[in-house]
């Protein structure tokens, strides 16, 4: 068992939840398709598991983002889209056009970070920010 593995099982238990075979299902399937919506997960779980549906899966979102394991943001015109923590922080650059998904380091904002700090007295958390644009694919296309 890897030591991540472990830290969410204790993450769990230190919280008073039990480890379940859907939770650790709901968890795989968001790690494996990076950002994801509630029905993708869903998808994903069915593979392994017929017996899970819609509601188990937003149950255990739930909890997973309160322990920290996953986050949800909003990435357009659909239901949220849940990633996991695991990787490396970032933001999401989603195109209009073709809703290509691009995860951006933190440091690329910390121009925009620092002048609100600065000018607002405001600390941004920018792990949940999404900005909307055209990707180079799309903004080369004629219109």
């Amino acid at each position: 068992m890897t030591e991540a593995a472990e830290d969410w099982r204790e993450a769990l238990r230190a919280k008073g939840y039990r480890l379940t075979p859907q939770r650790e299902l709901v968890l795989g399937a968001v790690e494996r398709l990076r950002h994801a919506t509630p029905e993708e997960v869903l998808a994903v779980v069915r593979e392994s598991s017929s017996a899970i549906n819609l509601s188990t899966v937003y149950r255990n979102l739930e909890v997973l983002e309160e322990l920290g394991l996953v986050r949800h943001a909003h990435l357009g015109e659909r239901a949220s889209t849940y990633h996991s923590v695991s990787g490396r922080p970032h933001f999401h650059a989603v195109c209009r056009k073709c809703q290509k998904v691009t995860s951006v380091d933190p440091s690329v904002a910390d121009g925009i970070c620092e002048r609100l700090r600065e000018e607002y007295a405001f600390e941004a958390d920018v792990a949940h920010l999404t900005v909307f644009g055209a990707c180079v694919d799309c903004s080369s296309e004629p219109t």
